[in-house]
């Protein structure tokens, strides 16, 4: 199939050759005096469609080489499907909402969120991301990428936000909408959630702690008696002690029960337990009492920390026996794997820090 011919598009009298960058433009500006993309469009009415769901750039910045690459795969991909004899329309969008935009405005305008009304911000947040879809927009348009720029589709307008709010209407209409508690990714600075693509991870150095658990039971399969014991856990987040709820073991695997002498025991992994005596400077006077798997602790009662009231033992698989001490502290507030367990076995999901991710009255001790 010749597809200029099938188009009946007059040639645009460019012949090729160098100076390409003042041929290009030359180019372009000829195919918009065309409207060579509405003129596409019209000549494959009917045919099969191709529709390429493209998703939206952020509004904050000129475009980058990542934009470039995003934006030119893409187009390779819409001009093929439309010279296989497919209708493939291209409409292009831009994301107007979220941190970046409002970042960026906040860097622009030298304020932080409290010192600007809402609705203030919201207003300049519009007209920002209005200036800069303007600009990525002509600035895509010299990558050469074909479209419907005119009638691009923008998170922020009232057609588009209106279509959220009914179909938020019909989720709640249909019972599916209801208010929780979950862990999000959350920004201190700035106050607000982040989306997990947002978030940058840096190495660095930090503290870890082995902290003991009191527990509260005695006998039992373990044989704890009246001596004082207790679940040693090691946690590389030691700020989510007082969100601590219960301690999961692993089901399948051994724990031991050490006496230290001096009336005290720990209970921690059997496999693990010979290197953290010896971290502990605690193996020779060490003297094993019982090994038992993980699921016979399923349920022991414990006292949680800074006198928050009492906890309990659940079993969960992932607990890992590559590090720590083969029990984990879990905090379903502060991280996902937790949250899932917390849901899993109806446990209270304490959320003890403030957007500012300082502690609220509920820790009165920090």
């Amino acid at each position: 199939m010749d597809y200029k011919s099938t188009l009946n598009l007059p040639k645009t009298g460019f012949a090729m050759k160098a100076d390409l960058p003042a041929r290009e433009p030359q180019i372009l500006a000829r195919w918009e005096e065309l409207g060579l993309y509405d003129r596409i469009q019209q000549a494959r009415q009917g045919r099969p469609t191709f529709v390429l769901h493209d998703g939206p750039p952020y509004a904050n910045g000129d475009i980058h080489i990542g934009h470039a690459l995003n934006k030119i795969l893409k187009d390779l991909i819409v001009r093929y499907k439309t010279m296989r004899g497919l209708n493939a329309p291209y409409v292009p969008g831009w994301d107007c909402h979220g941190m970046p935009i409002e970042h960026q405005l906040f860097k622009e305008l030298k304020k932080t969120k409290h010192q600007i009304a809402q609705t203030e911000f919201r207003e300049q947040a519009r007209a920002y991301a209005q200036k800069y879809v303007d600009l990525q927009r002509e600035q895509f348009k010299r990558l050469g990428v074909s479209g419907d720029w005119g009638h691009p589709y923008l998170t922020m307008s009232k057609d588009y936000e209106l279509a959220i709010l009914r179909t938020f209407k019909d989720l709640v209409q249909a019972g599916y909408i209801y208010r929780g508690k979950k862990p999000v990714y959350w920004c201190a600075t700035c106050e607000t959630a982040l989306a997990e693509a947002e978030v940058e991870y840096e190495d660095r150095q930090d503290v870890s702690v082995y902290v003991k658990f009191e527990v509260a039971d005695v006998g039992g399969s373990l044989n704890i008696g009246e001596l004082h014991s207790f679940l040693l856990i090691w946690t590389t987040t030691p700020w989510t002690l007082p969100a601590n709820v219960a301690l999961a073991v692993h089901s399948e695997e051994l724990y031991r029960l050490v006496a230290l002498g001096g009336g005290e025991q720990w209970i921690l992994s059997d496999r693990l337990a010979d290197r953290i005596l010896d971290l502990a400077g605690k193996r020779a006077v060490a003297r094993t009492i019982t090994v038992k798997p993980g699921r016979e602790l399923m349920g022991l009662n414990y006292l949680r920390p800074f006198g928050m009231g009492p906890g309990r033992v659940v079993t969960d698989e992932f607990v890992s026996m590559e590090e720590g001490t083969g029990v984990v502290h879990i905090a379903p507030g502060h991280g996902q794997e937790d949250y899932a367990i917390g849901q899993r076995y109806k446990l209270p999901t304490l959320s003890l820090v403030d957007h500012q991710g300082k502690f609220t009255q509920e820790v009165p001790e920090f």
